[in-house]
């Protein structure tokens, strides 16, 4: 049914989009890109244009086909998460690797020499145009045991949502297990995984508080998503509604940037019951920050492992691409088989 209104979206009016935001329920969704589209649109556009939203995890649109679908305009606007189409487009994952950017500023670095590449292939290859760039609270692990280092996942069942994630567990000695957002709760309460990588403040909402005891707060990356257009539905928008989305999709970003970043240190507080949690419910968790000994671990895993497997799946261009420009950033050359 949702596929169907999708398509109807095309013929509609185009005083009304239509929207594929990002995940539902977390403060990212419901307290920015909701109210931007459903309220702040038609305030800004004197009434002359509404939207409605609908969150891609609430759609039934699976997150690995959404470039796919924006691409056939059967999606004209939505929200994508750089690790699920990194499954099929792995160079598109490439600011997002587990391991890469330790805090937000060098996230911030990283997604901005990232940025022009980035814009031109999806405009280029997939005829689809970057309007924002978005992330959640920092991703970090969650287990039922507990953690003083990154070495106690070893021979843990760990949920992931990325290859690099995976790439990054398996060099610890853990398993992965792939496993979708909404579905952490039911596998860590059967047995399933006894770890899951999430964002802190996500974590929270799901309830993980209640099913885990420690969290590892080493950011491991930041579920960065990208919202696009399908390029001919944009062009095909009256003049002054582009310009007034290229106009305020950016402060948009900001906002979202800035609620990720504050809810990263919240989320914590809010699983470990400590000061500074706004939230009604909150954690007895035990938080554990990591140590220097773990970040040199952490650069030399990416360094060694997920850089290499990212490579290896995305073929030499990526490495090119990679040398080109993310490489000065975080002073790593990707290397290609000879």
């Amino acid at each position: 049914m949702f596929f169907a209104s999708l398509c109807h979206a095309q013929t509609a009016p185009e005083q009304r989009l239509r929207i594929v935001g990002g995940l539902g329920g977390v403060t990212q969704y419901t307290r920015h890109e909701e109210q931007f589209w459903t309220r702040d649109l038609s305030t800004l556009s004197g009434g002359r244009y509404t939207a409605s939203i609908v969150p891609f995890d609430r759609a039934g649109v699976p997150g690995q086909e959404m470039l796919n679908l924006m691409q056939l305009g059967v999606v004209p606007f939505g929200t994508a998460l750089m690790s699920q189409m990194s499954l099929q487009f792995p160079e598109l994952g490439a600011a997002d690797m587990a391991g890469l950017s330790p805090d937000i500023a060098t996230l911030r670095r990283v997604v901005a020499a990232f940025r022009p590449y980035l814009t031109e292939t999806l405009r280029e290859r997939y005829g689809v145009e970057l309007l924002a760039v978005y992330i959640y609270p920092a991703q970090e692990v969650f287990c039922n045991k507990p953690v003083r280092q990154l070495s106690d996942l070893a021979g843990r069942r760990t949920r992931v949502s990325s290859a690099t994630q995976a790439d990054f567990v398996s060099a610890l000695g853990g398993t992965p297990v792939y496993t979708e957002f909404a579905q952490i709760m039911a596998n860590m309460k059967s047995g399933n995984t006894e770890c899951a990588i999430t964002g802190t403040m996500s974590g929270h909402t799901l309830g993980l508080h209640e099913v885990t005891t420690a969290i590892y707060a080493m950011p491991l990356n930041w579920g960065v998503a990208v919202f696009a257009a399908n390029r001919e539905s944009l062009n095909a928008l009256p003049a002054d509604l582009q310009g007034l989305l290229r106009k305020e999709l950016p402060r948009l970003e900001a906002a979202v940037w800035a609620q990720s970043e504050y809810e990263t240190e919240e989320g914590i507080a809010c699983n470990t019951g400590a000061p500074g949690c706004s939230k009604p419910i909150k954690g007895r968790m035990v938080a554990v920050r990591p140590s220097p000994q773990d970040q040199v671990r952490r650069r030399e895993i990416f360094a060694t492992r997920v850089l290499p497997g990212w490579v290896q799946r995305c073929g030499a261009v990526c490495a090119t691409v990679w040398n080109q420009t993310l490489g000065p950033v975080v002073g790593l050359r990707a290397q290609t088989a000879q």
